[in-house]
Formats: structure tokens, sequence, C-alpha cells
């Protein structure tokens, strides 16, 4: 069974301090095949099904999500397109320097991971599976209520 990566600031701080040693993949490596594995699961697809359609291994792929292999900048376009997001989405949310890696910012870092979480996903698409607009908005509305949402708090005080 595969290791599972926590998507965190932290672990790219780490990751960055094995790479300057040599020791391990390079945390924007890392970043960019969390961000793959982030768009592959919303869109319910298998690395299998994935990998089939830019012609590589599921393995390969799973390389690739973990920041073990460094993808080429011409599978990396291959990737975008049949995922439908532009190459810039692997690098969105990523650090503005190699500082910034090592910073840990709490809420940040449980934000992602939460949406990194297969249940998160899974909500997500079940959510837009809904087909009539208001009745996704008021399942929004319920879910913002039963969660405590605080900017609601602040609306009715």
């Amino acid at each position: 069974m595969l290791e599972k990566r926590n998507p965190s600031k932290a672990g790219l701080a780490q990751a960055y301090s094995l790479s300057k040693r040599g020791e391990g993949p390079n945390p924007i490596d890392i970043h960019v095949g969390q961000r793959l594995r982030l768009r592959r699961t919303l869109l319910g697809l298998s690395q299998e099904t994935l990998g089939e359609a830019v012609g590589i291994t599921f393995q390969q792929l799973q390389k690739y999500e973990r920041g073990a292999n460094r993808i080429s900048a011409s599978r990396l376009f291959n990737l975008s397109q049949v995922l439908g997001v532009p190459v810039t989405f692997f690098f969105d949310d990523l650090p503005a320097s190699e500082s910034s890696l090592v910073a840990d910012e709490p809420s940040e870092t449980q934000e992602f991971e939460s949406m990194a979480r297969r249940e998160t996903l899974e909500l997500v698409r079940a959510y837009y599976r809904i087909p009539e607009e208001s009745v996704r908005r008021r399942t929004f509305e319920l879910v913002k209520t039963l969660a405590g949402d605080p900017e609601d708090s602040v609306k009715a005080g």
C-alpha cells in the first residue's frame, strides 16, 4: 500500500530540506503532483484511466502524483489538456519563495488538507450533480447552517 502524503507547507518544507541535500523529491514536484491528484480526483478519474488517456502507466502517474518523478513540460501540457485546466493550474497556490516553504501556517495547511480528502471531493462532485440551481443553493445554505458558519453569526448579530 502506498504511503499517503499530507499536502501541507510543513511537508513541503521537509521535502525542500531533503531536496537541498539531494535526498528526495523537489517540493515543487510534490506540489505539482498534489495538484494533479486533486484535479484527477475532482473529475472522478482513476489513475489507470488518466494514464491511458495520456499514454502512461498508472504506476508512472502514481510517481508523478507523489512528486517522486518530475513531469516534463510536454507531459504536463498534455495532462492539462486532458484534465481541462491551464498548465498554470498545477502551480496555483505554490509559495512565492523558498522561505515560504519553511513558514508554517496551520490554517492554510488544514484547509488544503481538508480539500484534498476523498470525502470532500465526493461531496463536491455530488453537489454539482444536483441539476436544479435553486436546490443546489439551498443545499449550500443548509450545510453552512449545520456547520455553524461564523459569517452567518456575524450577519445575525
